[in-house]
């Protein structure tokens, strides 16, 4: 289309009933990549809930700048422990092994992907937390993923709860030896709990129930603790907590790689205090 022609379109009264074409061009294009990329999932996956995938390599690359200035390490360092996770071959063989041996297994797609799981992992190699709390074990993923960056710090545990008696079947090997896991109510656990450097809420993932949390968890956080919410894609509640209580949210949006699934995200709550000394480092 020349520029002459162009810019008659542009002025012209009929521009929504001449553009109309080219609008349901780019929208059939959007539709039938999502519906390709959802027939295929339907048929190749077995998932049904806590979906695993792997992050576009530009998100993967604006996780680790998040981490980065979250923590204060180079980008350089974080994206080297995200190569760290994705390399391990023993732990990705752990998991298969799991999966194929347990009929809850075929729950999960047999090829372990992390996605945003890359940050927790490079937020506790980061900070080498000496307490990492997690309500939501569901199958364990998300626990294996934390409790071998606790391996490779040399030190720290990982205490996490969930309702089912059935979660966890991820479990064993040599993470084994710094999981705590239970079985019970989040909130009766945390109310035992002291000095907690890092606090994951992926349990019920009502607003209600996240507050109650968070609250919780609150008076026992350490001096530099750190909240994270796997639910920030869709509540508030820790942004507003943090308003609350003097503190600095960031959220990160996450987007799978070949999946439908629009994907979840990371929000992170630290003391004002922390952000400060560390802008004055800079």
């Amino acid at each position: 289309m020349n520029q002459e022609l162009r810019a008659k379109i542009l002025k012209s009264r009929l521009l929504p009933i001449l553009v109309f074409p080219y609008r349901f061009l780019l929208m059939s294009r959007h539709l039938f990549c999502h519906i390709k990329l959802s027939l295929a999932w339907l048929c190749r996956s077995r998932e049904f809930a806590n979906f695993t995938y792997d992050l576009t390599p530009a998100n993967k690359h604006h996780l680790a700048w998040f981490i980065s200035g979250i923590c204060n390490v180079p980008v350089q360092e974080i994206e080297s422990y995200f190569l760290e996770l994705e390399s391990n071959n023993y732990l990705r063989q752990h998991i298969e092994t799991h999966l194929r041996a347990n009929r809850r297994g075929k729950e999960i797609n047999g090829q372990a992907f992390f996605g945003r799981r890359l940050g927790w992992y490079a937020i506790v190699r980061s900070i080498k937390p000496a307490l990492v709390v997690e309500t939501g074990t569901e199958k364990g993923l998300g626990s294996l993923v934390i409790a071998d960056a606790l391996i490779r710090n040399g030190g720290g545990r990982l205490v996490t709860v969930d309702i089912e008696s059935q979660s966890g079947l991820l479990l064993g090997g040599i993470w084994a030896r710094v999981i705590e896991h239970l079985v019970g109510d989040s909130l009766a656990v945390i109310s035992r709990l002291g000095a907690i450097d890092l606090f994951i809420h992926d349990s019920d993932h009502s607003p209600e129930h996240e507050l109650r949390e968070i609250e919780q968890v609150a008076p026992v956080l350490s001096a530099t603790g750190i909240v994270l919410s796997d639910n920030s894609h869709v509540t508030s509640v820790l942004s507003e907590w943090s308003s609350r209580h003097n503190r600095q949210f960031s959220f990160f949006a996450e987007k799978p790689l070949n999946h439908w699934y629009s994907g979840a995200g990371i929000g992170v709550s630290v003391k004002k205090s922390m952000v400060q000394n560390l802008s004055q480092l800079e």
